[in-house]
């Protein structure tokens, strides 16, 4: 069987195999042509590669429409040169469709698909030229064969980035993407193809359910043009939930954009060039300008792995602020691991703690905004960040270049209200004097004037009056507001104990008045009381007073108001009754005379 074949790099003679080709070549170019008794009498030049080729005796020239209007045009008919160094596809292209021609065998698949349908079109092997063409084959087996496979869709598409103009013409690129959308929106239930899934956990059985994000990972390889094109397209149905829309951002971030860490270069490796940056920053771009709207849609721990590669390649201002706005809204979920690096070169520490700033920044703009009906959830809120930024300064402080302003700044952006206690604070505070021992006293007056010694605990305030670290206004400080608390703290004993004596008091001098007021009452309501019986109340009332003098005189000044309360009393039951009133003032006049007796 006659088959072109690439050529060895031979100099000044030809050699045959046991295939039946024949391959020449020089020091220069590459010739190939097919075993034939005919001579040939065409020649193709295509970059470095001499094809010697017949133009009659193979239905060469019937089949491509291209060659035969070039060879009508050349004037010498025996030999021609053609030079077609401008084919898409190349040399491999070209081949593939020359073994078309001759007769011989060509295998196609979704990897050389896309370059033989264009050198096809380029050479104009379409119907119009003869029935039966290799276009029309090869439009049907792409009907048939690629776009009813998933992943030989992806795979066309994968293909298409080298020749992308010819691809979009033709609409390879427009038909391949309408497949793959509608694959994706195949509920999970009816995939039947199969696909790329290797989570971590996930273990393919024959029998398991298809995942909801079955279709991320093989997207994931395509350009960023091609993605986005295929997410903008799947958003636009409004079929998919948007978490699954950021499941396969976050795969294609993962796939395209390496940590943050080890995207850094070892010193002794070259720096990634221009290029490979330029590149990454658009994928980060494209990304970021994807992310659904829904809070829900990302993990804060992805956005803040976009931030920190933000900053490190650089990209707008208009990205940067969207991820840290997108950051700060939830950044009651982050946790101290997500604001630290993922790891650490030669014990160096590297904190981001602009980033950090600029995010609590962005957050105390919208807690302010808050309706003033929420204010136990604001509460809540802000204190669950105090203690967040508290404990990442804790860390921060231990990097021995850290810059004690940006400690102060960030410490100062929180609110009074967001710390209860100032003991986290202390703590950072006490772990960066440790660790700058070198700091001015101007340095640590600012360092520790953002601590509030009344919102230390007694615990804290034992610590810090023998901490020898701290400046004196500092230790000084604390005594002055502990010696406060203590004394505010005696008052209060004492002033319970006051409040306790005068309840008690209350207490006894209340039974008394129970008992005078029970007697009057019995006086008053009792038919036909006599006179003498008033008297007998009077020398009750004699003898009450005296034991009362006998405890200390402790009612002498009381005893006037009850005296007060027991004429009150009768007068009010005397306008009730006229004769109860005689009865009374004849008491009365009864219990003078007997005091001046």
């Amino acid at each position: 069987e006659n088959l072109f074949s690439m050529s060895k790099w031979l100099v000044g003679f030809c050699i045959g195999n046991k295939e039946g080709f024949l391959e020449k070549a020089c020091v220069k170019t590459d010739v190939r042509t097919v075993i034939s008794d005919i001579r040939s009498d065409l020649t193709i030049q295509i970059n470095d590669i001499t094809y010697l080729l017949h133009k009659l005796q193979f239905p060469l020239l019937p089949k491509c429409g291209l060659l035969r209007r070039l060879c009508s045009d050349i004037s010498e008919p025996s030999t021609m040169t053609l030079e077609l160094d401008d084919i898409p596809g190349g040399e491999d292209a070209f081949e593939l469709c020359a073994k078309y021609c001759y007769g011989i065998t060509i295998n196609l698949s979704a990897y050389n698909f896309v370059s033989a349908l264009c050198a096809a079109k380029y050479l104009q092997m379409t119907e119009a030229v003869e029935r039966g063409n290799l276009v029309l084959k090869l439009e049907a087996f792409f009907n048939s064969c690629i776009l009813e496979g998933w992943k030989d869709s992806i795979i066309t598409l994968q293909t298409t980035g080298k020749l992308p103009e010819w691809s979009e013409s033709l609409g390879v690129i427009r038909m391949c993407i309408d497949s793959v959308v509608e694959k994706i929106l195949t509920p999970p239930a009816k995939v039947i193809w199969s696909y790329t899934y290797t989570r971590p956990g996930y273990v393919h059985k024959r029998h398991q359910s298809v995942p909801r994000d079955w279709w991320t990972e093989d997207i994931a390889d395509l350009d960023i043009d091609l993605f986005r094109c295929i997410v903008t397209t799947v958003r636009s149905t409004n079929i998919l939930p948007p978490q699954l829309i950021g499941e396969a951002l976050h795969v294609y971030a993962c796939r395209w954009l390496p940590d943050i860490m080890k995207s850094r270069p070892p010193e002794s490796s070259a720096a990634p060039t221009e290029e490979s940056m330029d590149s990454k920053r658009r994928v980060l771009e494209t990304i970021v300008s994807m992310i659904p709207a829904d809070r829900e849609s990302v993990s804060v721990a992805f956005l803040l792995r976009l931030l920190s590669l933000a900053n490190l390649l650089g990209v707008s201002p208009v990205t940067k602020t969207d991820l840290i706005n997108r950051t700060s809204l939830k950044l009651e979920e982050v946790t101290l691991a997500d604001l630290l690096p993922s790891q650490t070169s030669n014990d160096a520490y590297i904190y981001d703690i602009d980033l950090v700033g600029a995010i609590l920044e962005s957050f105390m703009m919208q807690w302010r905004r808050r309706p003033a009906g929420e204010h136990n959830e604001s509460l809540r809120l802000i204190r669950k960040v105090g203690r967040l930024i508290d404990s990442y300064i804790q860390v921060v402080a231990r990097d021995v270049n850290m810059p004690v302003q940006k400690v102060v700044s960030l410490a100062e952006a929180l609110p009074a209200v967001a710390r209860i206690k100032h003991d986290d604070l202390y703590k950072a505070i006490n772990i960066y004097l440790k660790e700058h021992p070198d700091l001015t006293k101007a340095e640590k007056k600012n360092l520790c004037r953002i601590l509030d010694c009344q919102k230390l605990s007694p615990e804290v305030c034992a610590h810090a009056v023998k901490n020898e670290r701290l400046p004196l206004r500092t230790v000084v400080q604390v005594l002055f507001f502990e010696q406060e608390k203590g004394a505010r703290a005696t008052n209060s004993k004492l002033h319970s104990k006051e409040l306790e004596e005068d309840d008690l008091s209350k207490l006894k001098l209340g039974s008394d008045e129970q008992f005078i007021k029970a007697k009057g009452t019995r006086r008053t309501t009792t038919p036909g009381i006599s006179e003498q019986g008033h008297h007998g109340l009077g020398l009750s009332d004699g003898k009450l007073q005296l034991e009362r003098d006998h405890q200390k005189n402790q009612v002498r000044e009381i005893e006037p108001e009850k005296r007060s309360e027991i004429r009150e009393e009768g007068t009010h039951e005397s306008k009730l009754n006229p004769k109860k009133k005689i009865q009374q003032s004849s008491k009365s006049d009864s219990r003078d005379k007997g005091r001046e007796r």
